[in-house]
């Protein structure tokens, strides 16, 4: 597995406040963008799926198969 570089541009005091933590921003900024990467997978896999039942929609009242069931017993 490969890796790629990205670099962004921070102003010069978010910087210095960075600077007063001692955290692997490199690794936090990683960890941040994996998760939204895979929030953004989520909905994309959502909306297909709601894309997909739309397509299969059926219309039928529910309430005669409630009576159907109710009448066989």
């Amino acid at each position: 597995m490969g890796s790629k570089v990205i670099s962004i541009r921070l102003p010069k005091d978010l910087v210095n406040r960075m600077r007063r933590f001692e955290i692997n921003w490199s690794e936090e900024i990683r960890k941040f963008i994996e998760e939204r990467v895979k929030s953004y997978e989520l909905l994309e896999s959502i909306q297909e799926i709601k894309s997909r039942a739309r397509k299969r929609r059926v219309s039928i009242d529910s309430t005669i198969l409630i009576r159907e069931d109710r009448d066989s017993r």
